[in-house]
């Protein structure tokens, strides 16, 4: 079974990714990584595709970020670091089809490197939004950076800095606008596709190009962000073996607010 499911529906143009790891959370792993760059590359295209939902299978989480028995290797130089992530976004691939982001469950850490490249985030009222980073020694760089172009510094700043002992519901995500509709538990991909069918019917190339004029209003600060990011996180990542012990040792309550 494929880590990553596409459905396209001809008639309304609208196609839904699936991230298919379910029993994993729908962590990503580096073949999950190298199978989201295909398929936004792909849909770039397909014709027949002018909008996109993204979600996650399962009830239990959108995504939770990187897989953590995922093994990238890194070179043995603070200024070079590889980050699989990097590439997963519709953006990072030059797809500028409007994405809808569904989110239903636990969307964590590196979930923001796809929340962060949709145009808007519709969530169920199970959506739980958190950055664990800091709770194992980690920088929370490009999914700050990314989260910071959505609400406001205050909010980016305590979901990084409170990191796994804190988590913000889904009324909280709508009221600080990360979340865009609140829909009811287990309704979100048939909101988010009610959206996304009304976008395809527009025309093609006045949606593509607004896409591309508000990705490029926050371009300045984002490129600036992402720069200093591998730096930040090469001066202050914590060795691996301390990462690990941290994750093992994580507290298991959290706040939800």
């Amino acid at each position: 079974m494929s880590s990553v499911l596409v459905s396209a529906d001809k008639d309304s143009g609208v196609a839904v990714v699936t991230l298919n790891r379910p029993g994993r959370l729908n962590a990503i792993d580096l073949e999950m990584a190298g199978r989201l760059a295909d398929v936004w590359r792909e849909l770039r295209f397909d014709d027949t595709v002018r909008a996109v939902v993204l979600t996650g299978a399962g009830e239990r989480a959108f995504c939770t970020g990187i897989d953590r028995d995922a093994v990238v290797p890194q070179p043995n130089s603070p200024f070079a670091q590889d980050d699989p992530l990097l590439g997963i976004g519709p953006k990072a691939n030059d797809l500028w089809k409007p994405v809808v982001a569904a989110v239903r469950g636990m969307a964590c850490g590196g979930a923001f490197y796809l929340l962060g490249e949709a145009e808007f985030i519709v969530a169920d009222t199970t959506a739980a939004f958190f950055d664990p980073h800091t709770t194992y020694g980690m920088v929370s760089a490009y999914e700050s950076v990314l989260m910071a172009q959505r609400v406001p510094y205050g909010e980016v700043a305590r979901m990084a800095l409170m990191g796994t002992a804190e988590r913000i519901s889904a009324r909280r995500a709508y009221e600080v606008g990360l979340v865009s509709e609140l829909a009811p538990e287990g309704g979100v991909l048939e909101t988010a596709t009610a959206c996304a069918s009304v976008i395809a019917g527009h025309p093609t190339e006045a949606v593509q190009g607004t896409v591309r004029a508000l990705w490029a209003a926050g371009e300045a600060g984002r490129t600036q962000g992402v720069a200093q990011a591998p730096h930040l996180i090469a001066l202050g990542n914590a060795a691996g073996e301390r990462q690990a012990r941290l994750f093992a040792e994580r507290g298991r309550a959290y706040r939800l607010r």
